[in-house]
C-alpha cells in the first residue's frame, strides 16, 4: 500500500514536470548571414505553447544587452546605432547588427514570455566565414540535414 501511494506521488510529479517543460518556450534555431559586408543578420527561430502572448526577444554579448522587444530593459547606448531587434511573423526574432568585428563574437538569443523562465541560445560568428544572406545560405544553415538527405538519395539513385 505504501509503495503504491509512492508510485502515484511520483508519477503525479513527472506528470507535472513534464507538462511543465512541455508549455515553456524554446529556442529551436539561430541562423546568420551577413547583409552587407560588416553587416550581420541573426534570426532566431522560437516555439511556443499554443494560444500564447507575443514573448520579448533580446540579444547579448555577455552582460552587454545588444538590443531588445522588452521596453522596460535598455539597450547599452554603445549599439543605439549599430543593432536593431524585431519580431517577425512564424515566431521569429531578428537582430540586425552593423560593423560586425573581425574574429570571433558570441551572439545570444533570450526568449522570455511573462514571468517564465528565458530560453537562451547562443552561436559563435566568426566574420570571415560570415555566408551572404541568400536563400542557399539560409537552407544550408536551416536545413543541414534535409540537404544531407537529398544528396545522398541522389547518389543512391
Amino acid at each position: 500500500m505504501h509503495q503504491r501511494r509512492n508510485l502515484g506521488r511520483m508519477f503525479l510529479l513527472i506528470t507535472v514536470l513534464l507538462f511543465g517543460f512541455a508549455s515553456a518556450q524554446k529556442v529551436v534555431q539561430l541562423s546568420y548571414c551577413s547583409v552587407a559586408e560588416n553587416n550581420l543578420r541573426m534570426d532566431c527561430k522560437y516555439a511556443l505553447p499554443a494560444e500564447s502572448p507575443e514573448p520579448f526577444c533580446k540579444y547579448t554579448q555577455g552582460e552587454r544587452i545588444l538590443d531588445t522587444t522588452d521596453p522596460d530593459e535598455e539597450q547599452q547606448p554603445s549599439y543605439k546605432s549599430r543593432a536593431k531587434t524585431r519580431i517577425f511573423p512564424g515566431n521569429i526574432c531578428r537582430l540586425l547588427f552593423k560593423n560586425l568585428s573581425k574574429g570571433k563574437s558570441n551572439f545570444t538569443c533570450n526568449i522570455r514570455q511573462g514571468d517564465s523562465a528565458t530560453a537562451t541560445k547562443t552561436s559563435m560568428v566568426e566574420k570571415k566565414l560570415l555566408l551572404p544572406c541568400s536563400a542557399w545560405s539560409v537552407l544550408l544553415q536551416s536545413c543541414s540535414s534535409l540537404l544531407l538527405t537529398l544528396m545522398t538519395l541522389s547518389t543512391l539513385l
